[in-house]
């Protein structure tokens, strides 16, 4: 094992510069998804299983590209995963049948996972006290990338809203994921730490008694919990915002994709230039514990909007509760893990959260549909609420 580390800012730049240029592929394909597999005579129940598909193909691959990303390297894991995202978005956009746009949306998924891979080598190339930082320009170069990518695929789609081109966004959608590949060959390197601890790393069978040990620790086990909950609420509002938005307010997805925009540009605000800051002066579990009561009051007060103001307000409140809670949490997780089992913890908890976003989206629909428009959110605060009492437990276990 090594020494403690000093911050390598070129290796967590590089990284940086390859995730924003992947997500900005990934964001590229997101708004035209949907009408593609429509093109192709799927109703809206095979819609939303061909999107739910993603998350479950995360769900399965995050842990096998942690643990593979801990035995032979990060670069080498991260570099294959761009490739087959490379591959996927091509697939999508020549594909001329339903199931080859299920079978490369489940290789685009698989490829997906490998945010755990990047959460370890931040956590590889950054000491302790400067993780949350990372952890938060990680979140804000993805946040980036899906904030740029939709707005250049629609510049690509055309301006004919009767007959759009949906194929030259996915084929762009490949190209510049293989733009982040070829910055990938030529910039990233294995950070320097994990190539002396994966040389003194345990057998296999005692690396898996110790990755099971780390996950039965509250250190680890509290925080993947609160990830788990945010995914499973996240993916309940992101699935029905747009409707509720059309009931509530009269929206329609002009005004909802500018609102989603305005959501994302604040997460990478606060991910990027608050999140160290407040982590540095008050520490990652009190930052979590803040995050989550604003998350909470954002959650309650959107339902209650009649009118832009309110809502730009609550929208606010959820994205900065976000952008703050969760890289303050992943460096929690991240700190609890032994260097040696790091990319299999990351990767169970990217797939935990990858499952409830399969499950969030099915049960706020039924509560839409049974209950209201607005029982999602309120539901949504009810179980942020126990989040918000586990991130109280969690500090008070770090101040004791």
């Amino acid at each position: 094992m090594t020494g403690p580390q000093k911050p390598a800012g070129g290796a967590l730049t590089v990284l940086l510069l390859v995730v924003f240029v992947d997500m900005a592929g990934f964001g590229i394909i997101i708004p035209f998804l949907p009408f593609w597999a429509e093109h192709f005579g799927a109703a809206p129940a095979v819609v939303t299983l061909l999107m739910a598909s993603y998350s479950l193909a995360q769900f399965l691959l995050a842990p096998v590209l942690g643990w593979a990303s801990d035995r032979w390297g990060r670069r080498p894991v991260l570099l294959v995963s761009v490739l087959g995202s490379v591959l996927s978005f091509a697939w999508m956009g020549l594909a001329d049948a339903l199931w080859m746009l299920f079978a490369a949306r489940v290789l685009a998924g698989a490829m997906g996972a490998n945010i755990s891979v990047a959460q370890a080598y931040v956590a590889d190339v950054t000491p302790e006290e400067a993780r949350a930082r990372g952890m938060g320009l990680l979140g804000a170069a993805f946040g980036l990338g899906f904030i740029l990518g939709p707005a250049i695929g629609g510049l690509l789609a055309g301006a004919d809203a009767a007959a759009p081109d949906y194929r030259t966004p996915f084929l762009a959608g490949a190209g510049v994921s293989l733009l982040s590949l070829a910055l990938g060959l030529m910039l990233l390197r294995e950070p320097a730490r994990h190539r002396v601890e994966a040389a003194e790393g345990l057998a296999p069978a005692a690396r898996l008694r110790a990755f099971a040990q780390v996950l039965g620790h509250p250190a680890v086990a509290l925080p993947i919990a609160i990830m788990t909950v945010l995914a499973f609420v996240m993916g309940g509002l992101e699935s029905t915002f747009a409707l509720w938005a059309e009931r509530q307010l009269a929206w329609g997805p002009r005004q909802t994709g500018f609102f989603l925009a305005f959501i994302g540009v604040c997460m990478v605000l606060v991910q990027a230039g608050l999140v160290g800051r407040l982590v540095a002066r008050l520490g990652e579990a009190p930052v979590a514990t803040l995050a989550l009561a604003i998350f909470n009051v954002g959650l309650v007060l959107l339902p209650l909007a009649q009118g832009l103001g309110l809502v730009l307000a609550a929208g606010f409140l959820t994205a900065g509760g976000l952008g703050l809670g969760q890289p303050a949490l992943n460096a929690l997780i991240s700190r609890g893990a032994p260097a040696d089992v790091q990319g299999g913890v990351m990767g169970a908890s990217q797939s935990a959260q990858s499952l409830a976003r399969i499950f969030g989206p099915a049960v706020a629909g039924v509560l839409f549909s049974a209950f209201g428009r607005n029982a999602p959110y309120y539901v949504g605060a009810v179980l942020a609420l126990g989040a918000l009492l586990l991130a109280l437990r969690i500090a008070r276990r770090e101040r004791a």
